[in-house]
C-alpha cells in the first residue's frame, strides 16, 4: 500500500499544478435531457458528488440547494436544483444502494437535498472519514487532491451566487471539478491498496 503525507502546508499546495475537470459538462436546468443524464450516470458503479448553495450573509437565513453536482471521469453534469427542484429520476438515482456518491464533508449536502425531498441517504461515503485510514489528516478537499493527487484546485468561485441567470464558465468549471476530484481521490486512494 502506498503511504500518504499526513498533512500539508499552504505552501506545499501553491507549488502544485493547478488542474480543473477537462472533460465535458453537461447543464440539466429542464426536463429536456434529464432521464439521459440519470441514464448515463447509473452506468457507473461511483460517482464524484458535491452541491453548492447560494450563500446568505443574513442571520438565521439558509438558502436551498441550488445545484447538484454528480460526475463520472469523463462527464460532470450540474443540475440546477433551483430551476427544476429535485425530480424523481435524481432521486433514485441518489438513493440507488448500488452505486456509491463519493464527496467530502458531505453531511450537509445530504441533508440540504433531503430538506427539498426525502430519501435515504446510505449509498454515499464520506472522503473525510475514508481517508483518516490511510493516516491523512488534512480533510479539506483542496488539502485531499494536493495531498492524494498532487494537484491543485481553485476555491475561489466557493462563495458566488449560485442561482444567478446564467452561471459563469468560472463556477461551472469550479462546480465540476469539485465533484470529479472528489473521484479522483477516491479511485487513487482505492488503487494505492492493490500496489
Amino acid at each position: 500500500m502506498i503511504s500518504f503525507q499526513k498533512t500539508i502546508t499552504k505552501e506545499e499546495i501553491n507549488n502544485l499544478p493547478l488542474e480543473a475537470f477537462e472533460g465535458e459538462i453537461v447543464i440539466i436546468d429542464s426536463d429536456e435531457g434529464l432521464e439521459e443524464a440519470v441514464e448515463y450516470l447509473k452506468q457507473f458503479p461511483v460517482l464524484g458528488f458535491d452541491t453548492e448553495t447560494k450563500p446568505s450573509f443574513t442571520k438565521g437565513n439558509v438558502n436551498s440547494v441550488a445545484l447538484l453536482q454528480l460526475s463520472s471521469f469523463e462527464k460532470s453534469f450540474l443540475f440546477r436544483l433551483n430551476r427544476i427542484g429535485l425530480p424523481f429520476p435524481i432521486i433514485d438515482l441518489l438513493s440507488d444502494p448500488e452505486i456509491i456518491k463519493v464527496g467530502a464533508a458531505i453531511k450537509d449536502d445530504i441533508k440540504g437535498l433531503q430538506d427539498i425531498s426525502d430519501f435515504d441517504g446510505n449509498s454515499f461515503l464520506e472522503l473525510q472519514q475514508y481517508v483518516s485510514s490511510f493516516g491523512i489528516e488534512n480533510f479539506s478537499l483542496k488539502k485531499l487532491a494536493a495531498i492524494v493527487l498532487k494537484i491543485r484546485i481553485s476555491k475561489r468561485q466557493q462563495v458566488s451566487n449560485w442561482e444567478a441567470v446564467e452561471l459563469s464558465v468560472g463556477q461551472l468549471r469550479y462546480a465540476a471539478t469539485d465533484a470529479w476530484v472528489s473521484l479522483e481521490i477516491y479511485n487513487a486512494l482505492r488503487a494505492s491498496i492493490a500496489r
